[in-house]
């Protein structure tokens, strides 16, 4: 079977790529929901999975619980465990968003089945999403099971944003229609080597960011709450990493100035590269909070949101360009 030549933006490719487009945001508030669990230390508020303290709802009090919990979950190898109804609760929070995240996925997936004759890749990139995301949810278990060890942390990080890039992946090409009736006739012949670069600049960026990231969870398990003396303990990465995003910027500020000149404002390409450049100076600004005032937690998911935002807006642009260029090329 062989995919059907689209010709026009059919009514299901729209309906697809509006709930996807819906799904994309619900897994970004996921991430950042996630992101404030992990900084604000109520990752085990719920020291058990599926249920929480037991109970499919957790309680809202120590005294629902039994006098000894503390004993049974020290045996657990939780011998820390101690009721904090806001910690509970939103860790509990979370993952009913993860639930709400997974019939999301499903819906996606379901959907992609009226647009496979057009792309199979669609619906081959919403089924492979739907498995990452059960394949999530047993890492989630993992990541409670191991008393937040941060390898795993970081790991369940990694597997949503593969989530983010497969959907966007279906979504891409769910736009291609689009894309290869956008005309980019004079865009600058340096784009596309630029485009790799800054690609290259980012993936740089944020591997360095996950690198300070585990340093801070094994601080954190160090030194406590003290947050003020994690930024004497860091490595030369941290400094690179904040000077580094400099260079990220006006990389990114070139880019869309190279688009402006060539292909204008209000062209596709054009605005999703601004949208970057919007995404790295939040991303710079709270990072140089965080520096500046002693990591203060409600910071940390403002900048990990970024940059995952980041990684996401730069691989759309990427995907758009080649099915327009593609386009380009083909009747050239």
């Amino acid at each position: 079977m062989t995919d059907t030549v689209m010709t026009e933006d059919t009514p299901a490719l729209k309906s697809f790529r509006r709930l996807a487009v819906i799904t994309i945001c619900a897994v970004y508030f996921l991430i950042l929901v996630g992101a404030t669990v992990r900084a604000s230390g109520a990752g085990m508020g719920c020291p058990d999975w599926p249920t929480c303290f037991g109970r499919l709802i957790p309680p809202v009090s120590e005294a629902q619980l039994p006098a000894n919990y503390q004993e049974i979950y020290a045996d657990r190898g939780y011998a820390e465990t101690r009721f904090n109804p806001v910690k509970t609760w939103t860790e509990y929070v979370n993952r009913l968003v993860g639930v709400s995240i997974g019939l999301l996925i499903i819906a996606t997936a379901l959907r992609s089945l009226t647009v496979r004759r057009y792309d199979r890749s669609i619906m081959i990139a919403s089924m492979a999403a739907l498995a990452m995301v059960i394949y999530q949810g047993w890492l989630g278990a993992r990541v409670v099971a191991s008393n937040l060890q941060p390898g795993m942390i970081t790991l369940h990080m990694l597997m949503a944003l593969a989530i983010v890039g497969t959907l966007l992946y279906a979504l891409a090409r769910a736009r291609r229609i689009v894309m290869t009736q956008t005309s980019i006739e004079g865009i600058d012949p340096r784009f596309r080597k630029w485009l790799y670069a800054v690609m290259g600049l980012t993936l740089v960026q944020i591997t360095m960011g996950i690198q300070i990231r585990e340093l801070m969870d094994y601080l954190n398990h160090t030194v406590g709450a003290e947050r003020e003396m994690w930024i004497s303990a860091q490595s030369w990465v941290f400094y690179v990493h904040r000077s580094f995003s400099a260079v990220v910027l006006f990389s990114n500020v070139w880019l869309v100035w190279m688009l402006r000149q060539s292909l204008g404002m209000q062209h596709t390409l054009t605005k999703l590269a601004t949208g970057v450049v919007g995404v790295i100076v939040v991303a710079v600004m709270s990072g140089a909070t965080l520096g500046h005032l002693g990591m203060p937690w409600f910071v940390q998911p403002m900048h990990l949101l970024c940059a995952s935002l980041l990684f996401g807006l730069q691989f759309l642009l990427w995907m758009d360009y080649r099915h327009a260029s593609g386009a380009a090329a083909a009747t050239a």
